[in-house]
């Protein structure tokens, strides 16, 4: 028995040929937490989105028979790890498949703003375009800028890649310890945080939010920050604290900011945020593209689906080990076939 709270494209065709009893949220909305609670109990295998928090009490109601919870998401902060590690249950994730696409809505999220694209659109729809004038919608450019990119991972590492083409003449990045072997390829410098945000033109945060990394861009880091540097966010909304940044961007502590996740998500339409000229929100879109979608291009419901019914229905589980949990990356699973 197994339980799916996203209904997606056709991604799992051939579950229908596997000895199993299958429970799927046909909705685009997020499942109801009354719902999902409800559903779980008895089942085998738990596929869940970032929409879903899957706690103690999801796994309470879920019983003894689940052995493998998966999301499809690289972050799985949604999922409480002591919980798993208390049950022996597996977590899946998908850490490569969506590089690509947030690397290049961070490009366009960082060149938008800072060129001040969203703000030029709005004044040309709204009669603000008149006369010509020297300095109107002056933006800045990225041709012998310093990039600073706080966690320098896969996507950190393909960011700079989509950047370099554009002229920036440095890169700095912060992270939980210097990374050689990626960085000597772009090249980058390792730096404090607080070096990054004195010497960088555009911050661009790539970390995963982790305890440490909660709220780590707040007034500490904006105070440090040079009045004309662009801060961009595609990570997750709980690595900034947004009072703070809007304080910065109110005070001309920094130019502007470039935001495709928020906390909470969505951001209520009210919040000061929104009213800001120097301030442009997306609505989560760099993990969507619809050649992602394709599982024949970028197979991340595939990977998925493979390494889920491998934990479901085979004895020889990978990477076996005596601890009680086991974190396992979906990438590897993917040449799976069920007997």
């Amino acid at each position: 028995h197994l339980s799916f709270t996203d209904h997606g494209p056709d991604t799992f065709p051939r579950l229908s040929s596997c000895s199993c009893s299958i429970e799927q949220w046909d909705s685009d909305e997020p499942v109801p937490r009354s719902e999902l609670l409800a559903k779980v109990a008895g089942i085998r295998g738990l596929y869940c989105l970032l929409t879903e928090k899957i706690d103690a009490k999801v796994l309470d109601a879920a019983g003894p028979s689940l052995q493998v919870v998966s999301t499809m998401s690289v972050g799985y902060d949604h999922v409480s790890l002591e919980e798993l590690k208390k049950r022996g249950i597996r977590l899946g994730y998908t850490p490569d498949v969506l590089t690509e696409a947030v690397a290049e809505l961070t490009v366009a999220l960082l060149l938008a703003t800072s060129r001040r694209l969203l703000e030029a659109v709005h004044e040309a729809k709204n009669g603000g375009w008149g006369t010509w004038k020297p300095l109107w919608m002056c933006g800045y450019g990225l041709t012998d800028s310093t990039v600073g990119i706080l966690g320098l991972g896969r996507i950190g590492a393909a960011v700079t890649a989509r950047l370099k083409p554009f002229g920036v003449k440095r890169f700095l990045y912060a992270d939980t310890g210097p990374r050689p072997d990626v960085a000597t390829k772009i090249p980058a410098e390792f730096v404090p945080l607080e070096e990054l945000a004195r010497h960088s033109d555009f911050i661009v945060v790539c970390c995963a939010l982790t305890p440490e990394t909660q709220g780590i861009c707040g007034n500490g880091l904006f105070s440090l920050m040079k009045d004309t540097a662009i801060f961009i966010n595609t990570s997750r909304g709980g690595v900034v604290n947004q009072e703070d940044l809007y304080q910065a961007l109110v005070n001309g502590q920094i130019a502007a900011a470039g935001l495709d996740v928020t906390e909470p998500e969505p951001l209520p339409t009210d919040h000061p945020l929104f009213k800001l000229k120097n301030c442009g929100e997306s609505v989560l879109t760099a993990t969507t593209t619809l050649f992602r979608w394709n599982i024949d291009k970028i197979p991340v419901s595939s990977k998925l689906r493979d390494s889920f019914l491998h934990v479901c229905f085979s004895s020889d589980l990978y990477n076996p080990v005596d601890s009680a949990y086991q974190l396992i990356s979906f990438k590897r699973c993917a040449s799976w076939n069920k007997k």
